[in-house]
């Protein structure tokens, strides 16, 4: 291989490997302005006296799709640029005859581009001229030839950059509501891992840690214990100390982003209601008291979070519909069950309301003894909580108005073990 020859190899492909440094929006178009320039020059002998158009119709058939191509063009832009060379191809097809090859191929990617971009109506319409040189082009065969070929291929191109389009749009949006359920059932399957949590820490956990304590104290205190009984005991309690560990290990599996940023603690009972009480004294400013009667006891963790909470359930009613009344709120320990009862001395139920509507409005809503409030309005579920929440432990739930005037909460809660089963 001669220097010269070496050398003019070496200047084309210094030549490609600058071309390949541009984007393709950019290098795309300008290699078919060049071959559409090429093409004129090849048919000089038929544009002789239309030259300097022809190429000028070459370039603005192709150039323009600079602004078709790429990701980050606007939608505007590009309409605006496949309107530039769809008019740029039908003034080259007709009256001049010098629309090229290239030009055909910059029309097809300008309508698909325009209809990928969610345009679909304009890379319709750009097909239309297409059409109409097809239909008035009754005497030059070769211009409607030519232009049934392009409004064939155009309309094709377009159809494939709408459906394109449609496809990209349908997993985008299918997409968004896998991710949207996703994030659901997350929340959700956090949400219960954290309820069993706590019903594992307030009541299992409980148990198991009595059984430990128990059989430790049974140990030591009992007179004349067999060695034998002795093993077995501290067996028992060694037993429950490795399941209460095994039990807290468990809860942090649970309670892994479950309670971001919420401080934990156990749930109440009914060592904390005076608490609460005081508490409702100081935000309603009305007289509030509790009354104990019967043999105190404590009880199961379950029946005392229920009673905790219905207790606090009505004090909030309460507070909420019979501002500045009243309140007493009474419990009854007995071998059986432990009955509360929280009574004001509010307007109650409304004027007029019978004794059954008032019923049936209690089932549903927090409402009913409110004076200002109409039975039938819109209010919150409050009622029908406690009333659920006296039900998951046997117990159960009676609203309605108080003897003499005002508003009475009365539940009865089973204290025996067997009962919450």
């Amino acid at each position: 291989m001669s220097e010269d020859t070496a050398r003019r190899g070496d200047g084309v492909a210094g030549v490609w490997e600058r071309l390949r440094r541009f984007p393709a929006p950019v290098t795309y178009p300008v290699a078919l302005a060049l071959l559409a320039c090429a093409e004129v020059l090849l048919r000089v002998g038929s544009l002789r006296e239309n030259l300097a158009l022809a190429l000028l119709l070459g370039v603005c058939t192709t150039l323009p799709l600079t602004f078709v191509l790429g990701a980050d063009r606007a939608v505007a832009v590009r309409a605006g640029a496949a309107v530039a060379v769809t008019s740029a191809g039908v003034l080259a097809l007709t009256p001049f005859r010098a629309l090229t090859l290239a030009g055909v191929v910059a029309q097809l990617a300008s309508v698909y581009w325009l209809g990928r971009a969610g345009a679909p109506r304009l890379s319709g319409a750009l097909v239309l001229p297409y059409v109409v040189l097809a239909l008035a082009s009754q005497d030059d065969l070769t211009t409607r030839v030519m232009a049934v070929l392009v409004t064939t291929l155009a309309s094709a191109a377009a159809a494939t950059g709408i459906a394109h389009h449609v496809r990209s749009a349908a997993l985008a949006h299918s997409a968004t509501e896998r991710a949207f359920a996703d994030t659901l059932l997350a929340h959700a399957a956090r949400g219960e891992r954290a309820r069993i949590a706590r019903e594992l820490h307030d009541v299992v956990a409980h148990h198991i840690s009595m059984i430990a304590v128990q059989a430790e104290t049974a140990r030591l205190t009992t007179a004349g214990l067999p060695a034998d009984g002795a093993t077995r005991l501290l067996a028992i309690g060694d037993t429950a100390r490795s399941a209460l560990t095994e039990m807290r290990r468990l809860l942090g599996v649970l309670r892994e982003d479950a309670d971001v940023g919420v401080t934990r603690r156990p749930q109440p009972g009914l060592r904390q209601l005076m608490e609460l009480i005081d508490d409702s004294r100081d935000a309603s400013g009305s007289r509030t008291r509790l009354i104990v009667s019967g043999p105190v006891a404590a009880l199961e963790p379950g029946i005392e979070v229920t009673a905790f909470r219905i207790v606090q359930e009505a004090l909030t009613n309460a507070r909420r519909h019979a501002r500045g009344a009243a309140v007493d709120v009474e419990l009854h320990y007995s071998d059986e069950d432990l009955a509360i009862r929280v009574r004001d001395n509010g307007p109650g139920p409304p004027i007029g309301t019978s004794n059954s509507e008032a019923s049936g409005v209690s089932q549903g809503s927090d409402v009913s003894h409110s004076s200002d409030v109409s039975p039938t309005s819109d209010a919150g579920h409050g009622l029908l909580g406690m009333r659920e929440r006296a039900a998951t432990v046997g117990g159960t739930l009676r609203t309605g108005p108080a003897p003499g005037g005002g508003f009475l909460v009365e539940a009865r809660l089973p204290v025996r073990a067997e009962a919450l089963v």
